[in-house]
């Protein structure tokens, strides 16, 4: 597997190495050795899925409180969508800077969002499916979030969203407070 750091410092893109002859390809999407080696979540004790019918449709900005904080691992197995991360851990050098990163189902890439870090999307085709894997349980007393479209943080989605939630859409404006435990 190929490990690419990005923009926000504990952030990963993970791509597979694909061994191929005339019957296609195999590829290790995930190994703990190679997670734990580099000091990332190498237990992962549920996984999700989210579907999503239109183009447009985004999900987020969320995360889980401490003590419930969790590191993801993100995957498009259907369709497309714009990923994107926010660094929420007070004291980085890049707090509340945040970055994004295109998954579609035929890239195999993996995004690793590392605990104490926002997590959102908006889909880029109709029917696009995510596949979610988290190292810790979900814990609906912890959950947080902001609006997606808070000018303190000033994100750039590609396309204005078509389908929110009536949740993603009140979530109130960034503040550091929110999110501690």
């Amino acid at each position: 597997m190929i490990f690419r750091e990005m923009a926000l410092s504990g952030a990963f893109v993970v791509e597979p190495e694909p061994i191929a002859d005339e019957r296609g390809y195999f590829a290790r999407t995930f190994c703990r050795r190679e997670f734990a080696e580099r000091g990332l979540a190498a237990e992962y004790v549920q996984q999700s899925v989210s579907f999503n019918r239109q183009r447009g449709t985004l999900r987020g900005m969320h995360l889980q409180a401490p003590p419930h904080a969790e590191d993801k691992l993100v995957t498009c197995v259907a369709g497309a969508i714009y990923d994107v991360i926010v660094d929420l851990r007070e004291g980085s050098p890049s707090f509340t800077k945040w970055t994004a990163i295109e998954l579609a189902a035929g890239s195999h890439r993996w995004l690793y969002v590392p605990r104490g870090f926002a997590h959102g999307f908006l889909t880029l085709c109709d029917d696009s499916e995510v596949l979610y894997q988290m190292s810790v349980p979900h814990a609906p007393d912890a959950a947080r979030g902001f609006c997606f479209d808070d000018p303190r943080l000033g994100i750039a989605w590609p396309e204005s969203p078509r389908v929110v939630s009536a949740r993603d859409r009140t979530w109130p404006s960034f503040t550091p407070e929110s999110f501690r435990a």
